[in-house]
């Protein structure tokens, strides 16, 4: 009997996740969105029914997904956790990429009792990054470093920010005023969003500069290592440019009067952003992806490297970001269904890689719809 699946959110992520689950003929997949216009770019997709219906309430997910074995989620933040919390008490398995504040580990016992399995997270970082870190930590007898860089681009900057955001910009935005949790000689520590500039050549881009962000999430419980560290990559001078923002006050949600109007700085840049971040139609953008393990195994030091560069698709019209999201969440959702990954709980996505062949088969998938990652181990001499 084929598994019904339904995806929760229409962006471009959620479209994305769409039309590679309804590719697969033993699934009976529905995608559910407030907005039509997001449906309608879905109606020539195959083995798909699209569902209008606003998702902004518990009961209304609840209503959505009684009739579905597995669901898949590509809701905005400020319904993720919420949302969460509605297709668990559903009984209802869930594979996700809402990046929430809040902590989906909190609904773990809710989901035991439930008997379903939950991986939240499931996208590229956080994602396919934990996903390399869980899987190489258990190979090490010992973790000493981990850093991973990340960032959207656009493959032509353009004066004056050198940057196009692939989502919202008040979401960007977040990133750059954030603090950032690291851990440094085995402890936790707080350093300001855009800290710790640094060059790194990325090939084929070229030169970036990369910067400390908030993006290690679970991985500061889940995973035990020395230092450990995520940084997002920009075009050179973009840091510089945000922090004068923020240090002017741009980014604040304070309101401020002006006028005789009170408004918050941050509505009126994001709106001022909007329209010189935006990515145009057809316009090239790519997704790189850098994760280094360093440990110890049998007394010696070892270092993983694991590199990932996706682009636009022009053969489909993919964003490489909606691409590289979407295909781990997907993959993740058909390892579910199938039983392949069916422990009851809620899981982050470097505890599901700690699996032995798990890692390889994420690659080996990623692979067949030309998302490369490429990754080795080498003996390291590490100080």
């Amino acid at each position: 009997m084929k598994k019904r699946m339904i995806i929760l959110g229409c962006g471009l992520v959620g479209q994305t996740l769409a039309r590679d689950l309804a590719a697969d003929e033993g699934l009976e997949v529905a995608a559910a969105d407030i907005c039509r216009e997001n449906l309608g770019c879905l109606a020539e997709v195959q083995n798909l029914t699209t569902i209008q219906a606003d998702l902004s309430t518990p009961d209304a997910v609840k209503a959505v997904v009684k009739d579905f074995d597995v669901v898949v989620g590509a809701m905005p933040s400020t319904l993720g956790f919420q949302t969460l919390q509605a297709v668990i008490e559903s009984g209802k398995s869930f594979s996700d990429i809402s990046f929430m504040a809040e902590d989906p580990m909190s609904f773990d016992q809710l989901a035991k009792n439930r008997g379903v399995t939950v991986v939240f997270d499931c996208g590229v970082a956080p994602g396919l990054a934990n996903m390399v870190i869980g899987h190489c930590a258990v190979q090490l007898d010992e973790t000493l470093d981990v850093l991973y860089y990340v960032g959207g681009l656009p493959k032509h900057p353009q004066w004056p920010y050198q940057y196009k955001a692939p989502f919202a910009p008040a979401d960007v935005i977040e990133e750059y005023t954030r603090p950032a949790r690291l851990i440094e000689n085995d402890c936790q520590v707080v350093r300001p969003a855009l800290s710790d500039a640094e060059l790194i050549d990325f090939p084929p881009v070229g030169t970036l500069e990369a910067f400390n962000t908030d993006g290690l999430r679970s991985l500061l419980r889940t995973v035990k290592a020395t230092n450990m560290r995520e940084k997002t990559l920009r075009y050179p001078g973009h840091c510089e440019l945000m922090r004068v923002f923020r240090e002017t006050g741009l980014f604040s949600r304070e309101e401020i009067a002006i006028g005789g109007r009170k408004i918050r700085p941050l509505d009126v840049t994001s709106k001022l952003l909007f329209s010189k971040w935006r990515l145009e139609p057809g316009e090239e953008e790519c997704t790189l992806l850098r994760v280094i393990v360093e440990g110890r195994k049998n007394g010696r030091q070892m270092r993983y490297t694991y590199d990932l560069y996706d682009e636009y698709d022009a053969a489909t019209g993919q964003r490489s970001m909606a691409r590289t999201t979407a295909f781990p969440n997907a993959i993740m959702a058909r390892w579910i269904a199938r039983g392949e990954f069916n422990r009851p709980g809620v899981f982050p996505p470097e505890m599901v890689c700690v699996e032995a062949g798990m890692m390889d088969r994420m690659i080996r998938e990623l692979s067949e719809r030309r998302v490369n990652l490429h990754g080795g181990v080498e003996e390291s001499h590490h100080g």
